[in-house]
Parts: structure tokens; C-alpha cells; sequence
């Protein structure tokens, strides 16, 4: 990655509760312990790691180790985002494995909810992991259109296609600490071995 990006990991009793760019996760979790009673929480910390930290984690970090606050359809989506990157077992998937963008509508159908696009996109701009919970790989439809273009184009040349779809010439979409970083966490998801 071009600039070590710092990441704020929350957990609350070792559960991994948030993890964000800045801040604005603690105040999540803060509004999720808020409403618990006193005496059902032990600890909660946060730790500032780097991008090679957060990678690491996510490559050990099973469902189970997370403690996430949301409505039951917020984790199916979420849980279909993680599974994007890892087996069921909770071990990564790796890029060779096949790792890829998706559209929101085909994540709508993953979740088995082909109409229900808005709502299963603004289900991921909820995420609360960023990373570990893999956001960042839905990208608009256009962009999916885009790539298989510039692939079907490029099955021409020597190339062949093989990462060949110039990722900084595709608009990204929407993402919650800037576009930029969302195109450098898509490159370090796909193409890190």
C-alpha cells in the first residue's frame, strides 16, 4: 500500500467489534454497550495496528471471534461479505481461490434477496469491520461491466486478461474513507499472495 494506513480495533471480552480508519467505530460500539446492562461486559479495548496488522488479523479472525451489533438481515449480509474472503471453517480464502469484486446486485442474490438491492447495499455501508468484513470488494455494477470489457478486449493480446483490467481507470463506488483507499484494499485483497 502506498501510505501505511493506521486501523482502530474495538473489541469488547476479545471479540472484535469494530475496526475503522478513525474513530467512528468506538462510537458504534459505544452505542451498542450502551444499551446492555452494566455487568455483561468485562472489557473493552482498542488498539491502533497497521494495514499488514489488519491483513494478518483477517486471515485468523473466524465468525465467531467477532461480536458485531446489528439487525438479523445487517449480519446475513455480513456474514455473506466474510465469506467472500474465507471458508466456512473461517480459513482465508486465497486470491488464486478466485477473490473477487462483486456487484450489489449479485450480492443481493447471494443473499437471496435479488430485489431487496438498496437495502442489502446499505447493509454493507454499515459494516462495522472494515477488512475483515470485506466491504470493500462491491463495487458497482458499471464497474463489473468494465472489467469484463476491458478482459474480453485484452484476451487479444499476450496478456491474456491476467489482471489486466487497470483498477485505478474503474470507478470504485462509495466507501465510507474515500475511494482511494478503498482501490488500494481491493488491489492488496486480490492481488497479495
Amino acid at each position: 500500500m502506498k501510505k501505511d494506513q493506521r486501523w482502530v480495533v474495538t473489541r469488547i471480552d476479545g471479540k472484535i467489534a469494530s475496526v475503522s480508519a478513525d474513530f467512528r467505530g468506538m462510537r458504534r460500539v459505544s452505542e451498542y454497550v450502551g444499551k446492555l446492562p452494566a455487568d455483561s461486559i468485562s472489557e473493552i479495548t482498542v488498539t491502533k495496528i497497521s494495514t499488514d496488522d489488519l491483513v494478518g488479523l483477517s486471515s485468523q479472525t473466524k465468525w465467531e471471534d467477532m461480536r458485531l451489533s446489528g439487525t438479523p438481515f445487517q449480519l446475513n449480509v455480513w456474514k455473506r461479505l466474510y465469506l467472500l474472503t474465507h471458508h466456512e471453517d473461517g480459513t482465508p480464502i486465497l486470491p488464486e481461490e478466485g477473490i473477487k469484486l462483486l456487484s450489489y446486485s449479485q450480492l443481493a442474490d447471494l443473499c437471496e434477496n435479488p430485489k431487496g438491492v438498496r437495502a442489502v447495499a446499505h447493509a454493507v455501508a454499515c459494516n462495522p469491520v472494515a477488512y475483515i468484513i470485506p466491504c470493500h470488494l462491491i463495487v458497482p455494477k458499471e464497474a463489473i461491466d468494465k472489467i469484463l470489457e476491458i478482459r474480453a478486449i485484452a484476451q487479444s493480446t499476450i496478456f491474456k486478461g491476467t489482471d489486466l483490467y487497470l483498477l485505478d481507470s474503474i470507478e470504485v463506488g462509495e466507501y465510507e474513507y474515500g475511494s482511494d483507499l478503498k482501490r488500494r484494499l481491493i488491489e492488496r485483497q486480490l492481488y497479495s499472495r
